[in-house]
């Protein structure tokens, strides 16, 4: 006859905290959203700011009116900030111009406003401050006038939403189709290695192994 001692008590513990363990890395991997989140809200806003860099040095035209006067396309030349703010759930980014500090050729002040206005093909009105005649020059000759001057839409119809329309092919084509699979994201969250790596552990210490181990596999996803 062949006996056979099964020890169901062992069995029982380690089942026991086999199942305690998945709940925890349930529950850790959920704790590691928000940093998780944050990291990957830090490195989208950085690959805006380059993708607006690089689609401005190839359509000046689009987006020049976001740079400081004949530096299109320089990161330190923008005049917008890409901000972001990052929960458990959602990432939200806004975008806000800056004030232009340079002067263009042949005007005596900065054009303050330069992006917004140029963003949304604001009519301009240019008067004379502290004088009854306006002076500019028009193709290197000086003109002077006592009239205003009216300039529809400063930054051309090319300008006119460019940024708008660049921020939007970003998130809804090249965050989306290329960032997302040529990343280490998708890999990373589609094969949980931590899970299997740490199973011991968690046959041995249930729940707080599993919380561990989860937290670890969520906040060690790579963006780059």
């Amino acid at each position: 006859m062949i006996k056979i001692k099964f020890d169901s008590k062992m069995f029982n513990r380690e089942m026991n905290n086999i199942i305690n363990y998945s709940i925890g890395f349930l529950d850790g991997a959920q704790a590691g959203k928000i940093q998780f989140m944050r990291a990957l809200g830090e490195e989208t806003a950085l690959l805006l700011g380059e993708f607006i860099d690089a689609n401005a040095r190839v359509s000046p035209a689009t987006l020049q009116h976001v740079y400081e006067w004949y530096q299109t396309g320089s990161p330190e030349a923008r005049l917008f900030d890409i901000v972001y703010v990052s929960n458990s759930k959602s990432i939200n980014f806004k975008t806000n111009f800056k004030q232009s500090t340079t002067i263009q050729s042949g005007s005596n002040t900065p054009f303050y406003n330069k992006a917004s206005i140029m963003e949304s093909g604001q009519t301009v009105v240019i008067k004379p401050r502290n004088s009854d005649v306006l002076s500019f020059d028009v193709d290197g000759e000086q003109v002077f006038t006592k009239t205003p001057v009216i300039v529809e839409n400063p930054g051309g119809q090319q300008a006119q939403r460019g940024f708008e329309n660049v921020c939007n092919i970003f998130f809804s084509r090249y965050f989306t189709q290329s960032f997302l699979k040529t990343s280490k994201v998708a890999m990373h969250l589609n094969n949980p290695v931590e899970f299997k790596r740490s199973l011991q552990a968690g046959k041995r210490n249930g729940r707080g192994a599993g919380l561990k181990a989860g937290y670890n596999w969520m906040t060690k996803v790579g963006v780059a």
